[in-house]
């Protein structure tokens, strides 16, 4: 990669980079749904992809009609979430490979996930990741989700380093359009459930197609 010297931090994304979880979560929130009384839409999902905790439990509630408040909607997705991830966590092929390489070469990483704190902290420790990442942060500990910038400038601030040294690798196109709009440079990796249009891969950086690519590119370290 042109210029990957310049680069000092990786910032992962995690549903949809380091687990293919992002349908997960629409499963997930689409049972709830018709459990609880509210009608769920293509247009909802959408929606919430890249929102944070606290906007898409509203939107649950405000839009999709489910009669529980906010805070318990949330609590039942987190923990049906946690579930699932303990029956069946599917691992991006490549990505703890890529975590590991890097950290090697010398790069911080980070994560930026608009996932919960607890799914953060037991993915990273189910993976045995969590000692490699200097920084984790959640958009629920952030004003905005995704596609805002939020996550990600906290993200740099938390690191320590400007956002124009960050590299981010992103699935979807909120996140990559956050990672954009905060001035990192973007490897974007596509997600194969719900792939991000072509005008959005064209903010990205570098396109690829597995993680088996992302260490390449930073071979030059």
């Amino acid at each position: 990669m042109s210029a990957a010297e310049r680069i000092e931090a990786v910032v992962f994304d995690m549903d949809g980079v380091l687990v293919d979880t992002e349908h997960l979560w629409d499963e997930v929130r689409e049972a709830l749904t018709e459990e609880w009384g509210g009608r769920y839409t293509p247009e909802a999902q959408e929606a919430m992809m890249g929102m944070s905790s606290p906007e898409w439990s509203r939107y649950l509630h405000e839009v999709v009609g489910l009669r529980e408040p906010p805070e318990v909607i949330n609590a039942e997705v987190v923990r049906r979430m946690l579930e699932r991830y303990e029956a069946d966590l599917p691992v991006v092929p490549g990505a703890v490979e890529a975590v590991r390489r890097l950290a090697a070469a010398g790069y911080r990483l980070a994560v930026a996930s608009s996932s919960n704190r607890e799914l953060i902290d037991g993915v990273l420790r189910r993976l045995g990741l969590s000692e490699l990442f200097a920084v984790t942060v959640s958009s629920e500990e952030v004003a905005r989700g995704k596609p805002a910038p939020d996550v990600y400038l906290e993200t740099a601030r938390r690191l320590g380093v400007p956002p124009g040294r960050c590299m981010a690798i992103e699935d979807s196109a909120s996140g990559i359009r956050a990672a954009h709009s905060a001035g990192m440079r973007v490897i974007a990796y596509p997600n194969r459930h719900y792939p991000p249009a072509a005008e959005v891969l064209g903010l990205a950086d570098v396109v690829v197609d597995g993680l088996a690519e992302v260490g390449a590119l930073f071979n030059g370290r």
